[in-house]
């Protein structure tokens, strides 16, 4: 049996993949998560979680190394994790009443194989009041999250009404296409 190796400090993937049933260790990776000008939302978190993987150099011949990327995505942008309240207030008021994707890539990489997967999610967010965006940042301070919320705190169970896709994509690991990776392996 290989060693499962997480490149992720997300405790959300941690949890995901432990509940998948596989044993892991996880490392660190020190990667610049620049995206090209002009990439389209739906290549950004393929290109990111790639790029983490590459940044990995010694992978030994008993190890796989899984690295991630989620991308929320309203339109043509991309809305990355925010700087501070006021950001993540502009992005929740985007989102608002509206439909948006999440885009949550996967690298899985072994000594002599290099495997990306994406899969997407639509969201439909119910409108926000500027009560209930001031009380999700305060609370919840999602300045770690893409798009500035977390699918699985007070937001997705108050707001979120409706998802087309995959709830553990959005939460930032596909796992059904992270277990059919793993398996094949």
């Amino acid at each position: 049996m290989k060693k499962i190796l997480l490149a992720s400090q997300s405790p959300r993937r941690k949890e995901l993949l432990a509940a998948l049933g596989f044993d892991f260790e996880v490392v660190k990776i020190d990667c610049e998560e620049i995206l090209p000008e002009n990439i389209l939302p739906e290549n950004a978190a393929a290109y990111l979680a790639r790029l983490k993987a590459d940044t990995f150099s010694e992978i030994n011949a008993d190890q796989i190394l899984i690295t991630a990327d989620t991308v929320v995505a309203f339109g043509n942008e991309i809305l990355g994790k925010p700087k501070n309240a006021e950001e993540a207030k502009e992005m929740l008021e985007k989102l608002s009443g509206k439909t948006h994707q999440v885009y949550t890539a996967i690298t899985v990489k072994t000594q002599d194989k290099t495997i990306t997967e994406t899969d997407v999610a639509d969201v439909e967010m119910g409108i926000l009041s500027d009560d209930e965006i001031s009380f999700y940042i305060k609370k919840y301070k999602p300045f770690d999250k893409a798009g500035s919320y977390g699918v699985q705190e007070w937001i997705g169970m108050a707001k979120v009404e409706k998802i087309a896709g995959s709830y553990y994509t959005i939460m930032g690991l596909p796992t059904h296409l992270l277990y059919k990776i793993l398996k094949n392996l």
